[in-house]
């Protein structure tokens, strides 16, 4: 597994060795067969492992979540693919009324291990509903494990990690990140609800997940060009989030900034601020700030760059940070 992969292939990877080492492990998906998928994350799969495992559904995202579920009580491991982020809503009653409540209805007797695979976020020239960033809903969900890569590391061992799960697990996978490449190791490193700090820095904290980890990377490069040191913590993990991880690096700096491409109003942000300003208060030299999207529907592709977070919004609100 060693060596420089693609999100997108660290993700075909993780299902093509969770169908190796377990017969119970099934995919379902519109077009994850012969087409491999619209991101052509499962290209290959169907040919080596069958379509009695590598399974093509009609569109009808409610029929194959229930199908996962019914197949889970079977004592299958189903992993379900979302053909895009907004085409999950149809299946949303599924996941949050029957998926996320079934272990606690039957008094942990029955498990779901379930995973729903959903490319998230925008930055790929796409409509509105191929482009949203709906983590909260799920993340306010009880029952359910959410989380989301931002490298081909995690990528590929978070999958497998998810999928071992006897829990369900909303698996948020970043599109517009799908062709970046870095190492993959040989062994996951971090548990899959860790957050990880991927740059050291002594100013501010910046929170990212996902796709906006990249963005917080860049503006802590620029940023230390003007003397100032950020720390990148990559949250990974939306729900359970590892609290202990962030407020430990928010008091050392006494700054945090979350940022997530999702709108600012009632995004995870809004969360991540109000817990570490109860947790840290008497560390805290300013406000824990946030920088999303705007209350708004996903814009049309031509400025959906105004909409996104970028390098410049983020250090503002570093400069906003850093005045108090």
């Amino acid at each position: 597994m060693a060596g420089q992969l693609s999100i997108a292939k660290a993700l075909n990877d993780a299902l093509r060795k969770s169908l190796e080492n377990d017969p119970k492990t099934v995919l379902m998906g519109e077009d994850i067969g012969k087409l491999g998928g619209v991101f052509r994350i499962t290209d290959g799969l169907q040919k080596d492992f069958g379509d009695d495992r590598v399974i093509d559904t009609p569109l009808a995202e409610s029929g194959i979540v229930g199908t996962a579920i019914g197949l889970a009580l079977r004592g299958y491991r189903p992993v379900v693919e979302i053909q895009f982020d907004g085409f999950v809503y149809p299946a949303f009653d599924q996941i949050v009324s029957q998926l996320a409540k079934m272990h606690a209805r039957a008094l942990g007797h029955v498990k779901m291990p379930i995973t729903v695979r959903i490319p998230f976020g925008g930055g790929i020239g796409a409509v509105e509903h191929h482009s949203e960033s709906h983590e909260a809903y799920f993340a306010h969900t009880a029952g359910l494990r959410v989380v989301s890569p931002s490298n081909p590391h995690d990528a590929h061992w978070m999958l497998r990690q998810a999928i071992e799960s006897d829990d369900p697990v909303v698996f948020l996978e970043p599109k517009r990140r799908y062709w970046d490449k870095g190492e993959v190791g040989e062994d996951p490193m971090l548990p899959l609800h860790s957050a990880r700090v991927v740059r050291p820095g002594t100013d501010a904290t910046l929170i990212a997940y996902g796709p906006t980890v990249k963005v917080c990377q860049e503006a802590a490069q620029a940023a230390e060009e003007d003397g100032r040191r950020l720390e990148v913590v990559d949250l990974r993990s939306l729900s359970p989030v590892d609290f202990a991880t962030l407020e430990e690096s928010v008091k050392r700096t006494g700054r945090g900034i979350v940022v997530h491409e999702a709108p600012v109003f009632l995004g995870l942000g809004a969360e991540l601020a109000a817990r570490l300003t109860e947790r840290c208060f008497y560390h805290l030299e300013a406000p824990i700030l946030r920088v999303g999207g705007y209350h708004a529907p996903y814009p049309p592709s031509r400025v959906e760059e105004t909409y996104l977070p970028d390098l410049d919004r983020v250090l503002d609100a570093v400069d906003r940070a850093l005045a108090f």
